[in-house]
């Protein structure tokens, strides 16, 4: 990865809050991701604290950057952000991996479970209280299931600062378990 696209979001208070607005330009990132069948982009979020903050970084080679850029994937959000041009990533970085965490017990679960077995009330609520016990607590992307319109939380785990990179391929949210992705100010 020599190469990055910075990309700064300016919510509209009136129309729309920051998460929101994030929440929608990632959403677009990804849909140009799935279209362009990619496993060399990668996501990062430089200002992350407690929420993944205001800026997101593309990173990727010139050439795949590019190819992003050509679909205009971020639509009528453009004005809604300032974007940069491709730039050549720093010099002295370090490296962090960006992955999908997901908790073992869920909403979903617990009915293909009760639909399945013949759970008792009091199995049902053992369940909820371990369940909320284990809540996550990662900052997450709210996205739109496009098969069922419901609402779901990609939560996003950020892994140790590193001073090596590790290669491997990044899904089509720019996420990765093997690939690190360039991390600097």
């Amino acid at each position: 990865m020599e190469h990055y696209i910075e990309l700064k979001i300016n919510p509209d208070n009136a129309e729309m809050r920051e998460n929101e607005l994030l929440n929608k330009v990632y959403s677009k990132f990804h849909k140009g991701l799935f279209e362009l069948k990619s496993q060399n982009i990668g996501v990062s979020f430089p200002d992350y604290k407690i929420k993944l903050g205001r800026r997101m970084r593309i990173h990727g080679t010139q050439a795949d950057l590019t190819q992003l850029q050509d679909l205009n994937w971020l639509g009528a959000f453009v004005g809604f952000c300032n974007i940069n041009e491709i730039q050549p990533i720093p010099e002295k970085v370090d490296y962090r991996n960006l992955s999908r965490i997901r908790t073992t017990m869920s909403k979903a679960k617990l009915k293909r479970l009760i639909k399945r077995k013949n759970l008792s009330t009091e199995e049902i609520k053992k369940y909820k209280q371990t369940m909320f016990k284990q809540g996550l607590t990662e900052p997450f992307i709210e996205l739109a299931s496009v098969s069922t319109g419901q609402f779901y939380h990609r939560f996003i785990y950020f892994s140790e600062i590193m001073e090596k990179s590790k290669t491997g391929t990044f899904d089509t949210f720019g996420l990765s378990k093997t690939a690190t992705i360039p991390w600097f100010d």
